[in-house]
């Protein structure tokens, strides 16, 4: 086992790519202008060069520049979608419609609405992760204004069927907002083929920085509006008032033009090494769980339980060469079993077994092969000192012990 490190965590972060940093530098001291700075040469630079950036990711998600908003990053974009839509609309209906299995960005976003009078709805997913259709429609009220689901799900990669939920919004006159955070750059994304209104994303889940995202804000048919949560100079139309991060927007629009170019070969080759990792684990190892549809998922994701063997612990055995997450980022300071899968239907033991493997564009076949030695060699190791694992070997149903609490 070599003793370099392998980083199998995309879906938290994704490295920048060389070509992004190589973009940004000059902005840092030979252009520093501010790009609302409208009276000298630097000013005019800055202006350019985040006209540029916001072209290029409109390109990418097929959209009219003017309907790029730019924000701290996508929990940013997402209070701002939700909350600003709810204070804006709320005239007209005070009801939104989201998922148990939403990114925590959105859930707390509606826990704020919740105390400031609006009614949400969290609707459960099925066994695959997968919205139930006909029970979104059973939720729409009168007094629905948004529905917000996500475009994929950044624990197990399940993407929803998003044209079928911009068609309900459509027939029911509802606003459709995603947080679209796990897809964008990845996958194509169109927003306007899907009758999303609302899309939210970030530079630095696509190889771009940190701290710079994006708010897609439809213009026509409808003309959608959102209340401003930060209020100041009236920067981006205003919408989101702040000086504008112009080496991170010029990064962001650099890797938005990257993806464009690659993420379609990116994405053949992910999907090939994430089935070979899935396959070795499911041929070779014992009582393995693939979770979520496996169909409809993200290329480059699998989230997989390791029955009786406790995921934190198992992690332990190779997380100083390995970095993987047992839960998303924004939640693994938690112990709790991962409310994503919970919502799946698994137990507490196989929610507390999974581990999300996210691979990304400077992944190779040799790491893939280094990955599979050495978790299957975790599992082994965690499965002889467990004597949970020995009963279970030995037939006993463990349904029907009674576990005695010290």
């Amino acid at each position: 086992m070599s003793s370099e490190k392998i980083y199998l965590d995309n879906n938290a972060t994704t490295p920048c790519d060389p070509r992004v940093v190589d973009a940004m530098i000059p902005f840092f001291y030979d252009l520093p202008g501010n790009a609302a700075s409208r009276n000298h040469p630097f000013g005019w630079e800055a202006e350019d060069a985040v006209d540029k950036a916001r072209q290029q990711i409109a390109d990418l998600i097929q959209v009219d520049a003017k309907e790029i908003i730019f924000t701290s990053g996508a929990t940013e974009a997402d209070n701002l979608a939700l909350k600003g839509v709810y204070e804006m609309y709320q005239r007209k209906g005070n009801h939104i419609i989201t998922l148990q299995t939403e990114h925590k960005a959105v859930l707390d976003a509606c826990k704020k609405i919740e105390k400031m009078g609006g009614e949400v709805t969290y609707l459960p997913v099925q066994g695959d992760g997968l919205v139930d259709l006909a029970a979104l429609e059973a939720a729409i009220t009168d007094k629905t204004i948004l529905i917000s689901i996500m475009y994929a799900n950044n624990e197990t990669g399940v993407i929803q069927p998003m044209k079928e939920i911009g068609e309900i919004c459509e027939k029911h006159g509802v606003l459709f907002m995603s947080d679209a955070t796990q897809a964008v750059g990845k996958i194509p994304v169109h927003p306007k083929e899907l009758g999303i209104h609302l899309m939210a994303f970030t530079g630095h889940k696509m190889y771009g920085p940190k701290g710079v995202g994006a708010l897609f804000v439809n213009r026509k048919n409808p003309r959608v509006k959102v209340t401003a949560q930060m209020d100041g100079g009236g920067h981006e139309r205003g919408m989101r008032s702040g000086t504008l991060n112009v080496p991170g927007i010029v990064g962001f629009g650099k890797a938005a033009e990257i993806a464009g170019a690659e993420m379609e070969q990116d994405a053949k080759r992910l999907a090939k090494l994430r089935d070979k990792l899935e396959q070795a684990f499911v041929n070779s190892v014992e009582e393995v769980y693939i979770n979520g549809n496996t169909e409809h998922r993200m290329p480059h994701v699998t989230n997989i339980s390791f029955k009786h063997v406790e995921g934190e612990g198992l992690m332990m055995t190779f997380n100083q060469h390995l970095a993987l997450s047992s839960g998303s980022a924004c939640t693994s300071a938690s112990l709790e079993p991962s409310y994503v899968l919970i919502a799946l239907g698994l137990g507490d033991d196989l929610a507390h077994s999974s581990l999300r493997f996210s691979l990304g564009r400077f992944n190779t076949e040799a790491e893939i092969d280094r990955v599979i030695e050495s978790v299957s060699a975790g599992v082994q190791h965690m499965r002889d000192l467990s004597p949970i694992w020995e009963m279970y070997k030995d037939g006993v149903d463990l349904e029907s012990v009674e576990w005695q609490e010290h």
